[in-house]
């Protein structure tokens, strides 16, 4: 997988040459994965309408950023 990331964004990553950028990815991918079968997993024992569920992922993707900029 390659990542497209602005010059801003990659001069920032290299002031912090310590943190394992790709595990930091990995993570984030893993984490998005598993809110995503959560979510499935409980769309299938619900009667939510896609309305509902669109409402659901919209938080938790906001929680997943949250937790990774805190990281």
């Amino acid at each position: 997988m390659t990542l497209a990331l602005s010059d801003k964004l990659h001069s920032k990553m290299k002031q912090f040459s310590d943190i394992k950028w790709t595990e930091v990815a990995r993570n984030a991918i893993e984490k998005k994965i598993n809110d995503l079968e959560t979510l499935e997993r409980l769309v299938a024992k619900s009667k939510l309408s896609q309305r509902d569920v669109e409402k659901f992922s919209k938080k938790i993707k906001v929680s997943s950023v949250k937790k990774f900029m805190k990281e």
